[in-house]
């Protein structure tokens, strides 16, 4: 067996997966921050001029990986209003498909749950 990506490694895989999505849909990047637990990850611009903040979590399957911390969002997406900005989010579940909750392997297949950017500029209430 391979080397098993760590919890960076993990969260590499994920940007790569969501950036390419981002680069799909026509936005352009400004700055990219791929630490782990440095928020945004991504900020970009679309045609029009607007700002994004995107935030990128990599869990390891099977954990859901559209939960976040709604508090927290709240905080950060008043962050981005007072940036100007908009906040997307981008849940990406990464998994072993031979073995639930096994490492995902280097250069291995690996299971993938992403439904795409979720965007996080709605009133709650």
């Amino acid at each position: 067996m391979g080397k098993a990506l760590n919890t960076q490694e993990l969260h590499n895989l994920a940007m790569n997966i969501v950036g390419a999505d981002l680069e799909k849909k026509g936005f352009e990047f400004v700055a990219i921050n791929s630490k782990l637990k440095k928020h945004p990850q991504y900020v970009c611009i679309d045609k029009e001029g607007q700002y994004y903040f995107v935030i990128v979590r990599a869990t390891l399957l099977p954990e859901d990986p559209d939960n976040y911390d709604v508090v927290w969002m709240e905080t950060f997406r008043k962050h981005a209003r007072d940036k100007d900005a908009k906040v997307l989010y981008a849940g990406v579940g990464l998994g072993n498909p031979n073995v639930t909750g096994d490492p995902v392997y280097l250069d291995q297949p690996y299971l993938l749950q992403y439904e795409g950017i979720l965007d996080m500029d709605v009133d709650l209430n």
